[in-house]
């Protein structure tokens, strides 16, 4: 499995919903309506102009990437005319900042965006993502209509209800295969030489975010796909009831590319129980550190945390604070470096605004954007072990872990 593969609507990016939510240290409750979705309706030209004070005023960066803010309201003046108007302009002016995490999303993005945060959608269960502008089925989720279908990862996505999906996005595909529940999709595939024709029925999908497992008899092994989801906390717990009896744990980050900053610093407190976990540092300098609660469960055990170049954001506030407090070492390859904080903002016209107001730093002040965290023991992961389904840094994480048990013992 390609470890670094960004399956569409994997959030990479740590969100702020509010900043009393996250200091408080408690969990969002995330939901559609009212709180994450802005139903008022106003004219277009007012969507740009709202969007560029709420950039003016809370973007990370007071200078705006050096710019004369001013010139965007100037240069937009009286030229808005409908929604796409807006949101092309927007795009451009956010564009400007040279900021890869602030993005402006029209209706359907945002409304994709929230479906992730709540951890459902109404689909078939498969992730995908286009590759020579091929539409590509990566993986199919266990226990979904399109397992029950019969689609398989690789196979090749060619029409959707008849309509070629040759040169559209993969949010356009996206929203081709979803519709109300219970109702069918035609989905037209290329496998291997064959063109084959599936009817799919779509159902709710509710996104896991946690895996685990025991190995080796003695290791428990929990891998966080993503941080997006409002269930993470649940699930990870769950993940350690089912391994409590083991007397090490894996830690599988690889190719989380990050998701919600209190999903987190939930997990980190869980292995911290007093300190600052992460600090965040605001606008004007202000900084602000997020320190562990008390908490009825802990985790005391001998710990490797798996990371590499896919890891990014949430899941390096974890490694990080985990790797400063030594509560775990961390394998593999240096993670992405994402040190730079989003929080989502609800728009008028049901539309939204990722927008950066802060960046954040380790525990021990450390500021990892554009730099990462390098392991404590390196290992590659390479090409041809992907070929061969030879999961080297997994295998040396549990050999770590049997050399620490030894070393443990009277």
């Amino acid at each position: 499995m390609k470890r670094s593969q960004v399956l569409i609507f994997i959030l990479a990016i740590v969100a702020l919903f509010t900043l009393n939510k996250v200091f408080l240290g408690s969990n969002p409750e995330i939901s559609e309506e009212p709180e994450m979705i802005d139903h008022d309706y106003i004219s277009s030209q007012r969507l740009f102009d709202n969007t560029w004070k709420i950039i003016r005023d809370n973007y990370y960066d007071a200078e705006l990437n050096t710019q004369a803010w001013a010139r965007w309201k100037e240069h937009y003046h009286g030229k808005i005319k409908t929604d796409e108007d807006a949101k092309v302009a927007i795009d451009t002016m956010l564009a400007s900042l040279n900021d890869p995490y602030s993005r402006y999303m029209n209706k359907a993005e945002y409304l994709d965006q929230n479906n992730s945060l709540n951890s459902k959608i109404t689909g078939i269960g498969v992730n995908i993502s286009s590759n020579a502008g091929k539409i590509h089925i990566v993986n199919v989720m266990e226990g979904t209509p399109a397992q029950f279908a019969n689609l398989l990862p690789d196979d090749i996505i060619l029409s959707i209800d008849g309509k070629e999906v040759n040169g559209l996005t993969l949010s356009e595909v996206a929203e081709l295969v979803r519709g109300p529940e219970n109702s069918f999709v035609n989905i037209t595939i290329l496998r291997n030489k064959d063109k084959l024709t599936k009817r799919v029925m779509r159902k709710e999908i509710k996104i896991k975010t946690v895996k685990s497992s025991i190995v080796d008899k003695n290791i428990g092994y929990i891998q966080i796909t993503s941080f997006v989801g409002s269930t993470t906390p649940n699930e990870f717990l769950e993940a350690l009831e089912k391994t409590k009896d083991t007397n090490g744990l894996i830690l599988d980050l690889r190719g989380n590319t990050g998701g919600l900053l209190p999903n987190a610093v939930f997990i980190a407190n869980l292995f911290i129980p007093h300190g600052n976990i992460v600090s965040i540092v605001g606008r004007n300098g202000y900084k602000y550190d997020i320190n562990a609660q008390d908490t009825e469960y802990s985790i005391d055990k001998p710990t490797i945390v798996l990371v590499d170049g896919g890891s990014a954001s949430a899941s390096e506030i974890l490694s990080g604070a985990l790797k400063d407090y030594n509560k775990a070492k961390l394998l593999g390859t240096k993670t992405y470096g994402k040190g730079m904080v989003q929080k989502i903002i609800p728009m008028p016209n049901e539309t939204g605004l990722n927008l950066t107001i802060a960046k954040y730093l380790t525990p021990k002040g450390t500021d990892i954007n554009k730099k990462g965290i390098n392991p404590d023991i390196k290992v590659e992961f390479s090409i041809k072990d992907i070929k061969n389904n030879n999961d080297a840094q997994l295998q040396t994480a549990k050999n770590v872990l049997s050399q620490m048990f030894i070393s443990q013992k009277p």
